[in-house]
This record gives structure tokens, C-alpha cells and sequence, in this order.
């Protein structure tokens, strides 16, 4: 028998009982979030002599509320012929869950008393709804009312602070909660925990996980989270490997997390975590895992596991008996699938996939999806590694006229570098200096690479001035300047620049790489004499480039003539550099 025939059993066997049997009834509607039930069970109730009775008008507004029918619930409240506290919390709850914060307020200020039921609605009912300054304003007034604060008091106003990253404020709640009997709380530790790792506090928050005497799920993921977000990100790992030590079970959120953390670090431990989820049915089909494992397989130049692990995507549907769970969902669902083909096209762009990206954005126009402005970096990022100056141009313009978006700084900093790229240098910087927004420092570095690969010097001078301009401090301009003087053998302007950084005090720090070979991370340092394998570093560095001479390779040293001795000194200093 279903749900719903086993609701219309039941109450073929309690029409004589009192509105207490009707109130389980409903109760079970509300877990349900069932609208179609809790209208059956109402429709009996009318026929019955405690229909008008407070008890079950109130819970029929509450359920009504909870499964999103706020106008019924309107209705009901509004012709109640007496009312109490629950009446209105039930009403405003209903209002503050779905997002009618105007109706909510209005509400709220009618109350002929109020208590903690009702000032937590409207503290977590804006803070959920990203109204935080609001959310905090309720909090501030309940704590100068004179209410108590309980566990979802502080841990709305918590969460308010950690959408307003305002650490001043969320120490301040962090004290209140320290003289409260909630300081022990799983629950508030781990809000603590959350709202420091957003104000990028990770000191404070591994403080807080540290003085835990117990910790959820929730509070290990929050420290994940944490590291993942914040750095070290390969303390996200050891967090996560603890985690397990810990028989915590891990959720989709911990995997995606992890799986990130491994994307920024380019980790292949991510496969690893890929294994436990292929395993598990609960998070094979979870979507946010799913978008994640697909960033971290592009990121580690796993292109070909990123696109298995995108086609094998689960259909992305969500369904509601509401017609605002409907809404809500589809508007989830939109973005989920929008991160979806983005993850992708971004993933093969920046694999050097160019045509390959660009046909993704392709399939993603046909299914009907509309792109945002991540689609169009990844595809603008495209079209400048496959060298498609004329569809850059096109998808560029397009962005406004066909797409209504409007270009961002990063959309400029990718037409900048494809058309650097081919050489198109005088209209990428028309491009920078007909920009809506001041230009930065990254995106007249990214004018001045192409200046020094397309050897314009007098464009590259102009761009330094710029540069410094926006930040005087930095090294690039000045280095990759000298550089370009020392290609063209102009000594003197190289000798220049130097004793123009000293004289401004600007160092330049040294470069690094990395790789990671069997789980160990090796780091190598320019002019590193301090790594313990330096000896045989040098050595093969040495013999890599005698090969590399054997086989033809010359330097670039611009126009003028050198001897072999000059070589060689080049090649030492290579070694040196490298």
C-alpha cells in the first residue's frame, strides 16, 4: 500500500477520534513534505467538530509551510479565531523558509509577543537567504532583548559572519558562545571551525577542531574544507587520511573537498579517492563529486579520465511534489549542469585541447543550457590555445549581444593573451585601454610577455610604464624588460634596469617547480645549492645540454655573433638559472 492510500486508511478509522490522532498524522505529512497528503488529511478534518480548534489549525499551518504552500497557510492563519505564539512562529517560519522575507517582517513586527522561536526564524531566515547584515541586525536586537541565545541562534549568526568574512564580529560571537553552555557543542564547534576557515583564519580554526573533545562528520569536512580553500592544501590530505583513521565515514562532501584539494596540488591520490567513490552507490551519482573529480582529472593532464568521468554523468533531475520545491530545484539544477560542462571546457582548455573545448561549448549550446561567465573564459581561453583569432574575436563580441553577459576583467586578460599570442599587439592594447574597469597588473603583464616573444620593445617599454604603475614593486616587468634588451644585445639598457631595481629596492624572488614522484614531493629552486642531490642535479643538467648541442640547439642571443666560448658560458649560466 502506498504512502498515500495508507494516510486515507487511517483516517477511515479515526473519524471519531480527537484532533491528537489527526496531529500524528500530520506529523508524518511534514517528514514527507507531501502536499497532496497533507490536503487529504485536511479535507477530513474540516468534517469534524475540532476543525476550528487552534491546536490543529496551527499544525495544519505548519505543515502547510513546510511543504512549501505558503499561501495556504496564509489563508489559514488569517482566519484563525484565535491565535498564540505558534501561530505565528509556524506562519513566519513558513515565510522565512521559501524566501518571503518582506512578508516575514511584517509579520514579525505584528506580534503581540515574541520569543526564541521567533527571532531564530528570522536570524536563520535571512542569514539562509544570504541577507546577512540583516540576519545579524535580528541577532544584535535579540541578544539586547534580553532572550536566550541557543545553538541555532549563534549558529546562524556565525554563518552570517562567514558569508561577510567579518572576523571582528565572529570573534565577538565566538566569546558569547565561550561563556554559554555551548561551547562544548559539536554543532558550534564545527560553525566555529567554518566561519574561521572562511575569514581565512585556518590558525583559529584548527584551534577550535584541536579543542574539540567531539567531532562529527560535519567538523572533520569543515577543517577539509579549511586547508582545501585556504592552504596548505596538502593538509587537506593528512586531515582526510586522519579522518579515516578516525573511523569517521567520509560523505560526498569530504570527497569533494579532498578531490579539489588534490586539483590544486595536481595529486593523482585524487584516483584513489575516485575509487572509494565508483565503490560506493550513494556517491557514484552525487553531481558536485562528479564536477569535482572531473576539475582534478584536467588539472593533472588526465584529460581523457576528465571527459569518461563527464559522459558518465548522472542525469541531472530533481523532483518535487511543490511548485516551489520545483523552482528552487531547477534553478539548482541549471547551475549544477552549467558547472558541469564548464569543468570540462575549461579542463580541455587549459590541457591545450583548444578544438576540443570548443566543442563541448557546442554540445553545451544544443542540449539548451546557457552559458555564464566561467563558459566564456573557458572557451575565450580555448580559442587562444588553438590559435582561432577570428572565433576569439566573434565569441568575444557575442558575449553581450548574444549571451547578455557582460566582459569582466578576466575575459579582457584572455582576448589580451590571444591576440598577444598572434601577434595582434597594438589591438590588444586598444583592448586594455578601452577596458570599463582599470586594468591590473596581470593583464599588461600578459601584453608585455607577447612583446618580448614578438621582440616589439618600443610597445614593451610603453607597457613597463604601465606596469609599474599599477604595482611598483613587482620584478616581472623589470626582468622580462632586461631580457628583451639582453635578446637584441643592448648590454647597456640590461645594466640599467638592474641598478634601477637595486636603487628601488626591488628583489627578485627566486622561481621554483615541482613534481611529484611515488607520493613525494620534490621542489627544485633557482640556483638551489642548498638541495642535497645538488651534485647530481647539476650533472645531468650539464649532460642534457651537451645532448641538446649535439642535436642542433643554439640560444637565442639576438643578433650579434658569438664564440664558443661564449656558448659555453651561456650554457653554465643555464645550468645556474635552471
Amino acid at each position: 500500500m502506498s504512502r498515500s492510500g495508507l494516510i486515507k486508511h487511517l483516517m477511515s478509522d479515526l473519524l471519531f477520534l480527537d484532533s491528537s490522532h489527526f496531529a500524528k498524522l500530520l506529523n508524518q505529512c511534514a517528514r514527507s513534505k507531501s502536499a497532496r497528503d497533507t490536503s487529504c488529511v485536511h479535507a477530513c478534518i474540516i468534517k469534524l467538530p475540532f476543525a476550528s480548534e487552534t491546536f490543529i489549525q496551527n499544525r495544519l499551518i505548519d505543515v502547510y509551510g513546510k511543504c512549501g504552500c505558503v499561501d495556504v497557510a496564509r489563508k489559514l492563519f488569517d482566519g484563525l479565531l484565535e491565535t498564540n505564539i505558534f501561530s505565528w512562529n509556524s506562519i513566519i517560519c513558513a515565510y522565512t523558509k521559501f524566501g518571503f522575507l518582506d512578508d516575514a517582517v511584517d509579520i514579525f513586527e505584528k506580534m503581540p509577543e515574541v520569543d526564541q522561536c521567533s527571532w531564530n526564524s528570522m536570524i536563520s531566515g535571512f542569514e539562509q537567504h544570504d541577507c546577512f547584515d540583516e540576519a545579524l541586525n535580528y541577532f544584535a536586537q535579540m541578544h539586547s532583548h534580553g532572550f536566550q541565545m541557543n545553538e541555532y541562534s549563534f549558529g546562524s549568526a556565525l554563518s552570517a559572519c562567514a558569508g561577510l568574512r567579518d572576523l571582528k564580529l565572529g570573534s565577538q560571537i565566538h566569546s558569547l558562545i565561550y561563556r554559554s553552555n555551548y561551547i562544548s557543542d559539536v554543532y558550534m564547534g564545527s560553525a566555529l571551525v567554518d566561519m574561521y576557515s572562511k575569514c581565512g583564519r585556518v590558525d583559529r580554526a584548527r584551534s577550535v577542531f584541536d579543542g574539540m573533545t567531539v567531532r562529527s562528520r560535519v567538523s572533520w569536512n569543515s577543517l577539509i574544507t579549511c586547508y582545501e580553500q585556504n592552504g596548505p592544501v596538502d593538509e587537506a590530505l593528512v586531515i582526510f587520511f586522519e579522518m579515516i583513521k578516525c573511523r569517521v565515514e567520509a560523505d560526498e562532501v569530504t570527497l569533494a573537498s579532498v578531490v579539489s584539494a588534490c586539483a590544486t596540488i595536481s595529486a593523482i591520490k585524487g584516483q584513489q579517492i575516485h575509487t572509494r567513490v565508483v565503490k560506493c552507490d550513494e556517491f557514484r551519482n552525487d553531481l558536485i563529486l562528479c564536477n569535482a573529480l572531473v576539475d582534478m582529472y584536467a588539472k593533472c593532464n588526465r584529460i581523457n579520465e576528465a571527459r569518461i568521468v563527464f559522459d558518465h554523468m548522472p542525469i541531472r533531475s530533481v523532483v518535487s511534489e511543490t511548485s516551489m520545491g520545483v523552482h528552487k530545484m531547477e534553478r539548482m539544477k541549471r547551475h549544477l549542469n552549467c558547472v558541469s560542462w564548464n569543468a570540462m571546457i575549461v579542463g580541455y582548455a587549459q590541457n591545450g585541447f583548444g578544438n576540443e573545448a570548443l566543442g563541448v561549448f557546442s554540445k553545451m549550446l544544443e542540449s539548451g543550457e546557457k552559458p555564464d561567465h566561467v563558459t566564456m573564459i573557458g572557451v575565450l581561453c580555448a580559442c587562444s590555445h588553438a590559435g582561432l583569432l577570428d572565433e576569439g574575436r566573434h565569441y568575444f563580441r557575442s558575449m553581450s549581444a548574444q549571451y547578455g553577459l557582460v566582459s569582466l576583467k578576466d575575459h579582457y586578460t584572455c582576448m589580451v593573451d590571444l591576440l598577444g599570442r598572434a601577434g595582434c599587439l597594438e589591438e590588444a592594447k586598444d583592448i586594455i585601454e578601452e577596458m570599463p574597469m582599470q586594468p591590473d597588473a596581470i593583464i599588461w603583464g600578459s601584453l608585455l610577455a607577447a612583446c618580448k616573444v614578438h621582440r616589439n620593445i618600443k610597445l614593451g617599454e610603453y607597457v613597463v610604464e604601465k606596469l609599474l604603475e599599477v604595482d611598483a614593486e613587482n620584478s616581472g616587468p623589470y626582468v622580462l624588460l632586461s631580457n628583451m634588451y639582453a635578446e637584441r644585445g643592448d648590454w647597456g639598457n640590461v645594466v640599467r634596469i638592474r641598478k634601477l631595481m637595486r636603487k628601488r629596492g626591488v628583489v627578485k624572488h627566486p622561481g621554483c617547480s615541482w613534481i611529484e614522484i611515488q607520493g613525494q614531493m620534490n621542489v627544485f629552486m633557482v640556483k638551489d645549492q642548498r638541495n642535497p642531490k645538488k651534485k647530481e642535479i647539476y650533472m645531468l643538467l650539464r649532460t642534457l645540454l651537451q645532448q641538446m648541442r649535439r642535436a642542433g640547439y643554439v640560444p637565442y642571443v639576438g643578433s650579434n655573433e658569438i664564440d664558443e666560448e661564449q656558448l659555453e658560458e651561456h650554457d653554465n649560466a643555464l645550468i645556474l638559472l635552471n
